[in-house]
């Protein structure tokens, strides 16, 4: 099915992306870097060590993306081998997790509700599985609390008061599940702060594959979520998925613009935000003029909003995700003929995979203060 060339291909991305994530793992976890000196830096020892995070991230993904491969050879839809992107920063000193994720990508046409419906929803509900018992391992096995004192001995100083403003502090934010995991499975005394989490491999693997299962969940487009709401709805997934995408620009862009700002860098930021709106919604399939009609509402109430309730801000981080789903990949799913709703089996599994979006999802899961 696949030739000798392709399983090289793809063969090797995955070993340079496992790799990738080795040494991403040996940064976050253990402060280890091949571009440190003395004791910060990543030696074999602690590149062996790196793997109990690297293992069950990448792990997690290759389940996900062979629950799509599976199901795809399954409904003998053609599609490719897991593409796995490697993305390790670390010798330039920008942090990184090692991957940009996984990919297949389908070569063949998909005819029926019910094969977008199986392929899309098997990847997440595979790598979900995987990442539950990653994450009940790493809270039912957590070393006792002095551990961090290995990380950070600083801590142990009586005298330490923090690391003081020249320090940026890095917290992952918390989500339903996680929270719901740590509180059922963990010693209450050994639990980390979300602070500390990234020192736990088994626990920041499987946060991570939460994040991204949760991202590929969004019920936007051709992403996982797309195929799910495609199934469960086919007279009115293109509403869904149009809604939820603005509602998730909306959220992200809480905060870019602001009564409060600076006039000068309100004249600037105003209409480079407005146009970055326009580009996102380019593909929407809306006329000119509805498209400029909803982004100048948008930017009014956000505008509002802050007026309001200044305290209140979106997370910003999630723009640039928003800008790849509404300029590159598009919110509309391709049809397909005939409105047959799924079967009563499917429809479960599919509120199954909105309810695990529901409780993977962070909508803040990067704090930086």
């Amino acid at each position: 099915m696949y030739s000798s060339k392709e399983y090289l291909k793809h063969t090797s991305l995955f070993i340079l992306t496992l790799i990738a994530t080795t040494l991403a793992g040996g940064e976050w976890v253990y402060g280890k870097s091949v571009l440190g000196e003395g004791e910060s830096a990543l030696t074999w020892e602690y590149f062996i060590k790196s793997l109990s995070f690297s293992i069950p991230f990448i792990g997690i993904l290759l389940i996900h993306e062979l629950g799509h491969l599976f199901t795809s050879i399954y409904h003998k839809v053609k599609c490719s081998l897991p593409f796995f992107i490697p993305a390790w920063f670390g010798f330039i000193g920008i942090p990184s997790i090692g991957t940009f994720g996984a990919v297949i990508r389908m070569k063949g046409f998909v005819n029926s509700r019910k094969k977008f419906f199986d392929i899309g929803v098997a990847g997440p509900l595979a790598g979900f599985i995987i990442a539950l018992g990653v994450l009940i391992y790493g809270f039912s096995t957590l070393p006792p609390a002095d551990y961090i004192y290995e990380i950070h001995p600083e801590y142990a100083d009586p005298n330490f008061e923090g690391y003081g403003e020249e320090v940026l502090n890095f917290a992952l934010g918390d989500n339903l599940l996680f929270w719901g995991l740590g509180e059922i499975f963990a010693d209450p005394e050994r639990l980390p702060a979300m602070d500390e989490v990234i020192h736990y491999p088994f626990l920041f693997a499987g946060y991570f594959a939460l994040f991204f299962t949760a991202l590929n969940l969004l019920p936007i487009g051709q992403l996982d979520g797309g195929h799910v709401v495609f199934g469960l709805f086919p007279k009115h997934h293109r509403q869904i998925s149009f809604v939820v995408y603005t509602a998730f620009l909306f959220y992200a862009g809480l905060g870019m613009i602001s009564p409060f700002m600076p006039y000068e860098d309100l004249v600037l930021r105003l209409p480079l935000y407005l146009g970055f709106l326009f580009i996102c919604y380019q593909r929407s399939g809306l006329p000119l003029q509805t498209r400029i009609t909803l982004i100048l509402c948008m930017g009014a109430i956000q505008y509002l909003i802050a007026y309001l309730f200044p305290t209140i801000e979106g997370y910003q981080g999630w723009l640039f995700f928003g800008f790849l789903l509404g300029r590159v990949m598009g919110i509309r799913h391709p049809e397909v003929s005939g409105f047959r709703k799924l079967d009563t089996k499917r429809q479960w599994i599919g509120w199954l995979a909105i309810l695990i979006f529901l409780v993977c999802f962070t909508p803040q899961p990067f704090v930086f203060n």
